[in-house]
């Protein structure tokens, strides 16, 4: 079977030193899970310009149907000014007042999360209305009984408040963050403790399925109900790390989806997302024995 898997929020442009990709944490998700097998659709907002057409043609290109984003005549597409610091990690200055500000649940997007089997979302488009009251709209509708509702945090800027984080993981059953945000949230909620502890009381307060916890170089750690697992990243020749933490979001939504074993899926997510690092930008088309990773 497919899995039907949504995702809500920004889709941009990143301007890279080496020209644009296609960016948003959302975006690069669905794309990722669309490459491994599911059948993915995002729900966002481009304007009526250049920028915005050439996104719906790079969707499109890529094999993700457009019909779900809307455009909007008054806003610009998004774009995110990204640089490159020298261990490759991205430093982003975001936009605002652009088009996925403005995304609208209207009823066919509410149908679609009606009917999915996972639905990510993350802080950054909960900026401002009336995209905020929109996505969690939408990852509420997202009621099937094994539904996953996944809150890749994605702390951006000063684009995030603990409103947003504790909202966010009131309507989650799944949470994806990296080591730089695990004391960011851990100050915001109020919790303390060593990094197993913070991640047991997140699973206890909001009653979680799952939590990863990327770390760089440094590997990732994954819990699963009671079982934690870690895996050390592998050594890459790392061109970008633009879009390595959505792809690892994919291949977990497909492996908690698929059933597997947590060290399976902690196995793909790194296969996938290392990848992702060897090549630039955040969407690059993927070698056969990744795309088979769910379908064997």
């Amino acid at each position: 079977m497919k899995y039907k898997i949504l995702a809500v929020g920004e889709i941009l442009w990143d301007l890279l030193p080496s020209g644009k990709q296609l960016g948003g944490a959302p975006a690069n998700f669905a794309y990722h899970a669309y490459a491994l097998g599911a059948e993915s659709r995002v729900v966002s907002r481009v304007g009526d310009d250049p920028l915005g057409r050439e996104i719906l043609d790079r969707l499109r290109a890529l094999g993700l149907p457009t019909d779900s984003i809307a455009v909007d005549a008054g806003a610009p597409t998004g774009t995110v000014s990204v640089e490159l610091a020298a261990d490759g990690q991205p430093r982003f200055t975001i936009h605002e007042n652009v088009a996925w500000d403005r995304i609208v649940a209207n009823d066919a997007s509410r149908a679609l999360a009606a009917h999915a089997d996972a639905v990510c979302f993350g802080s950054l488009a909960q900026r401002s209305e009336p995209s905020r009251g929109s996505i969690r709209t939408l990852v509420a509708a997202a009621t099937q009984a094994k539904a996953l509702r996944i809150f890749d945090i994605n702390l951006r800027q000063h684009f995030y408040s603990r409103e947003i984080v504790e909202d966010s993981l009131r309507l989650a059953n799944v949470l994806k963050l990296n080591d730089a945000e695990l004391p960011v949230v851990a100050q915001l909620l109020d919790l303390a403790g060593d990094e197993r502890s913070l991640l047991e009381q997140l699973v206890a307060r909001y009653n979680l399925k799952a939590i990863a916890l990327t770390k760089g170089a440094q590997g990732s750690v994954l819990l699963v109900a009671d079982t934690l697992v870690s895996r050390p990243a592998a050594k890459v020749k790392v061109v970008d790390t633009v879009g390595a933490g959505d792809a690892y979001t994919a291949a977990m939504a497909m492996g908690l989806l698929a059933g597997l074993a947590p060290e399976r899926i902690i196995e793909n997510a790194h296969r996938l997302a290392e990848f992702v690092c060897t090549q630039p930008g955040a969407t690059p088309p993927l070698p056969e024995s990744l795309r088979q990773m769910f379908r064997a």
